[in-house]
């Protein structure tokens, strides 16, 4: 799949449910609304929709939600997933979650052939954690993150960076993440749906962050890279890697090589953009088969733009894009 822009569209992001557990102040609103069960495709349809994709020359797919394991039966998914990896041209089945559900899954997802994880941890303060997210235990998220460890799962801690929220913890999660031999990944804040806040006050530039974290860290250059935007640097004191998602001060457009799926079966061509396809449709459709799915598919991947328009103003309230990250699959 190649999009107009000649980049190679190989890593499809799978949102499989819309809910979750936790109420991230940055994510979601406190009282949010929620899908109807009678809108989202089963788990099958969701895996043949995946099937599609391979077909097509997606190489890598991450589950996503909301939270991922709370959806009823996901295993099921990832295990007809990771049977598809290898001869079944998957290189690389993996898994974004809050670490709520982790200690259950864990051993799961590792015997089904994901080999590496994103854990959102946005602070190592249980009280930060439970109002940040609402109503979380931050015990319960640690349990999980060090089941996974134990299963043989690859880390990688994903934490939003939020002013005056947890910018005075950066050093403290690098320095956790490198004891424990965890990667870290900070990520600036992205205006996407209403959260009952206001986003100019939460926005932290990276660069910033970055700079202040160069008073006390060797950060090196490196050109490993994981298939998504983000920028790493290896930590010389702890041998971990240390990177940075810059969707609003420096975009990523120009590498993008995925796109999203929602569990509705709406395929959004950018995070960024409100363009999308409905590939429900075509699924369902008995008389077009496989080939008119591949076709909708391809369309669709014609349609990809070059880049986002990610803004956080001032003078403009609403967030640049309506949805929540939460229904797209962040």
């Amino acid at each position: 799949m190649i999009d107009p822009f000649g980049r190679r569209v190989t890593y499809l992001r799978v949102s499989v449910t819309d809910r979750c557990d936790l109420r991230c102040v940055y994510c979601m609103a406190e009282d949010m609304t929620f899908l109807p069960k009678s809108e989202v495709l089963t788990l099958e349809e969701l895996d043949r929709l995946c099937g599609a994709f391979i077909g097509l020359g997606v190489e890598k797919i991450r589950l996503t939600g909301g939270e991922p394991l709370v959806r009823r039966n996901v295993m099921s998914l990832v295990e007809s997933l990771g049977a598809r990896l290898g001869a079944g041209g998957l290189r690389e089945l993996t898994l974004t979650t809050n670490g709520t559900q982790l200690a259950k899954y864990a051993e799961g997802l590792a015997r089904a052939g994901v080999r590496r994880i994103n854990v959102s941890l946005d602070t190592l303060d249980a009280a930060a954690f439970k109002a940040a997210t609402r109503w979380g235990d931050l015990e319960k998220v640690l349990d999980g993150i060090f089941a996974a460890k134990a299963a043989g799962l690859h880390v990688k801690i994903n934490a939003v960076a939020l002013k005056g929220v947890n910018e005075h913890e950066f050093d403290r999660l690098l320095a956790w993440c490198g004891e424990h031999g965890f990667d870290l990944c900070l990520i600036e804040t992205m205006p996407m749906g209403e959260i009952s806040q206001d986003r100019t006050d939460q926005f932290l530039p990276l660069s910033l962050v970055r700079a202040r974290l160069r008073e006390r860290w060797t950060l090196q250059e490196t050109d490993y890279r994981t298939g998504g935007p983000a920028r790493y640097f290896d930590v010389a004191e702890t041998g971990t890697r240390l990177g940075f998602i810059t969707p609003m001060t420096h975009n990523f457009c120009e590498s993008c090589n995925r796109v999203r799926l929602t569990c509705t079966g709406t395929l959004y061509m950018c995070l960024g953009q409100d363009d999308a396809a409905d590939l429900r449709a075509p699924l369902r459709d008995p008389s077009l088969g496989e080939e008119g799915l591949r076709e909708a598919i391809l369309a669709a991947i014609a349609r990809k733009p070059k880049g986002h328009d990610f803004v956080i103003d001032r003078r403009r309230k609403a967030p640049a894009v309506a949805r929540h990250m939460s229904v797209t699959g962040g």
